[in-house]
């Protein structure tokens, strides 16, 4: 049984892991001045930074939690050693050979259980990578190659292949001491009824490291047809590897991610990838599972992420249903964040490895360039489910997304978010809109909204029964444009059912005397209450004030003419509002056209003295 490590050696290991490079390994430290340093605590969750470093003394101390001590306890806390694994892993980081009491110079080998696991993965993964340059490898090259990797990028992320063998890695670890108890408790190996066999077969393999650079585990990419197996496989839960806790790519993004206060989150590894080689350095992958808690704690530890919201979180999803549903489950998390939190999503559902391949590098940071809010992301998903066109539509995704702004928890933030809602939704009621979220803050679901009755006395109510009125009565002054009106012009069904007599008896230029036409649309109406609204209107004198019925009526049929387009100037600015000008540059280019050609064409109703009927 080995003995004590000497203590030289101890002071020695202490003397070369300056506290404030070992801990950085685990968190964003800052300036706290005095030459201290300060960042959020790993041992326990908090929003501002009490967990101080003192490098000239070598010790920590969470103001939070109350836990401190030196660089070797700070080892054993974070990592679950004992005190003798700790010291062995930082003598191994720092080049110290340790020397024991009892039995002299101990090789690695007799370390504990973690040192052994970790020196297992490293000897693996240099066995892989060794791998990808044989003959049986050439799938995995030719995979590689197609997107867009060449060799020595492979060599920058660790890249190797797993011979499609049965106990190819076995052997290779027993010939350097590891037991099959190791490599079986390590996930490297599945236990077989002939003893272990390897994991990963045929496959091109991704070493998963932990944030300091350890070799914790492995993910596998499936090569072969005759392959069963899943697309991706990758290391089962370990002693050393924990699924909700790893980030892929995050030993590599750490110091990036700290500088610029900023993390993009990506879907696999080889979107991770292509955004370190194309530029955006600071992306990270979940390895097989969602983004999580742990995977939040972690990253916010990296980002220094306080409640200024400073920092920027980026979840980069593909355009699919998929891709929308993992964004939504993300905007579920964005109260957990001090940062703020965005989306970007590809339209055409390329990820960021296939865009670098048919687009190239710029193309990926114009997509992470691209982010929109993540609560901006989530509104909008939600309100394509609805039809905007109509008020029923638009009610319904008022009532779906309220509940959403109601729970922004800055109230400036909440009220600009319900202000560009209505513009997305095109009520163009910011008060309604502000209301109903108010309701929802208030905790209590409001109930179904039915259609408002109409208001005898509103103007555009009024103007319609004047339109009607002298197209019944006075039917030669309107002249043919009031033909052309469709139905729907008219807000209450009542009139709309009379207008669409009038169309059914030939229209105002098909009007005949004046007895005839009442009783030839009389006899067309369908219903008695419209054939009541027809004898109403044709005998209640028009408001026309002494004007001439020429005058009156080309006024009423130019101010008709204009409401008509306002409405449709407001659904037009409603779409432009719910289009990207960039991913959806020839709609909304479209869209503005005849946005831009409606504005004209209501200004020129306004004078209805320059219109020629």
């Amino acid at each position: 049984m080995a003995g004590r490590i000497r203590q030289d050696d101890i002071a020695l290991v202490r003397e070369r892991s300056p506290i404030d490079g070992v801990i950085g390994e685990y968190l964003q430290l800052v300036s706290a001045g005095g030459g201290n340093a300060k960042g959020l605590c790993p041992f326990h969750d908090e929003k501002s930074p009490s967990f101080n470093v003192t490098p000239s003394r070598g010790l920590y101390f969470c103001h939070g939690c109350g836990v401190g001590g030196d660089v070797i306890k700070f080892i054993q806390e974070i990592e679950h050693l004992s005190f003798a694994e700790a010291v062995e892993r930082l003598a191994a980081k720092a080049g110290v050979q340790l020397q024991y009491e009892e039995g002299g110079y101990v090789p690695r080998k007799d370390g504990g259980k973690r040192a052994r696991l970790i020196e297992a993965h490293q000897v693996a993964a240099e066995y892989y990578a060794a791998q990808l340059g044989t003959a049986q490898a050439e799938p995995g090259r030719r995979f590689l190659m197609e997107r867009g990797f060449r060799a020595a990028d492979a060599a920058h992320f660790g890249i190797g292949y797993a011979p499609d063998e049965w106990e190819a890695l076995v052997r290779h670890l027993r010939g350097k001491g590891f037991t099959d108890r190791e490599m079986v408790e390590g996930g490297l190996c599945v236990e077989g009824r002939r003893g272990p066999r390897d994991r990963f077969r045929g496959r091109l393999v991704w070493p998963i490291r932990d944030v300091s650079g350890d070799v914790i585990g492995f993910g596998a990419r499936k090569l072969l047809d005759r392959d069963e197996g899943p697309k991706y496989l990758n290391t089962p839960e370990t002693p050393i590897y924990h699924k909700s806790s790893v980030l892929y790519g995050l030993d590599l993004a750490k110091k990036e991610i700290g500088r610029a206060k900023k993390a993009v989150i990506v879907e696999g590894y080889t979107d991770v990838m292509a955004c370190h080689l194309a530029g955006e350095t600071t992306a990270i992958a979940t390895c097989g599972t969602s983004f999580g808690d742990e995977h939040i704690k972690v990253l916010r530890r990296m980002l220094m992420d306080q409640a200024e919201g400073r920092g920027e979180v980026i979840f980069t999803f593909d355009g699919d249903s998929a891709g929308q549903k993992a964004a939504l489950r993300a905007f579920e998390a964005d109260h957990k964040f001090g940062s703020q939190t965005f989306v970007a999503v590809q339209p055409d559902g390329l990820d960021p490895c296939d865009l670098r391949v048919q687009q190239g590098d710029a193309a990926v940071r114009d997509l992470v360039a691209s982010r929109v809010p993540l609560f901006e992301f989530a509104i909008r998903s939600r309100i394509e489910r609805f039809d905007l066109d109509t008020v029923e539509g638009q009610m319904k995704a008022l009532d779906a997304v309220a509940p959403i702004i109601a729970g922004i928890r800055d109230a400036g933030r909440r009220k600009l978010y319900a202000v560009n809602l209505d513009r997305w939704l095109g009520i163009m009621d910011e008060q309604l809109v502000l209301r109903r979220v108010n309701e929802y803050m208030k905790g209590a679901t409001p109930a179904p909204r039915s259609r408002p009755k109409a208001d005898p006395n509103d103007p555009s109510l009024e103007l319609e029964r004047e339109l009607l009125k002298m197209a019944l009565q006075r039917p030669a002054t309107l002249g043919p444009a009031y033909d052309t009106l469709a139905p729907d012009a008219f807000s209450l069904p009542e009139h709309r059912a009379v207008h669409e007599v009038i169309l059914a008896g030939g229209g105002v230029a098909g009007a005949v005397a004046p007895l005839e036409w009442s009783a030839r649309l009389r006899d067309l109406a369908p219903s008695e209450e419209t054939r009541s609204l027809l004898t109403r209107f044709s005998v209640e004198p028009p408001k026309a004030d002494g004007i001439s019925d020429d005058t009156y009526s080309r006024a009423l049929l130019a101010r008709f003419m204009e409401v008509q387009l306002t409405g449709h100037v407001a659904a037009l600015k409603s779409k432009l509002g719910r289009l990207n000008p960039v991913s959806e540059a020839e709609e909304y280019n479209r869209l503005f056209g005849d946005l831009v050609a409606l504005e004209q064409q209501r200004r020129r109703f306004r004078d209805p003295g320059s219109q020629e009927w």
